[in-house]
């Protein structure tokens, strides 16, 4: 089922998404130069905590928005899919960073 109301603009994070991008090159000619560990450590950190901080703005916009709007209407259906639709992000977001992402970790190994 298409949603029929209106997503939020997130293009305020299209700079922040840039930034990173150049972080992440950054971070690439690093390792390129083989400059030290820690350093190139330091820069991811620095990126996860970007992409962090991105991904919060996104969320709270859909919840200000996308979620409030179906809460307040009459659709029970549209009501219940955004209920589950929270549970499920709650569940993914409590997990242990790095936790679900295995799969690329074990091709790598």
């Amino acid at each position: 089922m298409k949603n029929e109301h209106a997503h939020p603009s997130h293009s305020e994070e299209i700079s922040r998404l840039r930034r990173i991008e150049g972080q992440v090159r950054g971070i690439q000619k690093m390792i390129e130069d083989r400059r030290y560990c820690v350093d190139i450590l330091t820069q991811m950190s620095s990126v996860s905590a970007a992409l962090a901080r991105v991904e919060e703005r996104i969320i709270e916009r859909h919840l200000r928005n996308c979620v409030k709007e179906s809460l307040a209407g009459s659709n029970r259906a549209d009501q219940n899919r955004k209920i589950e639709e929270i549970i499920g992000l709650l569940a993914r977001y409590r997990r242990p960073s790095g936790a679900g992402n295995s799969s690329d970790e074990k091709k790598e190994e």
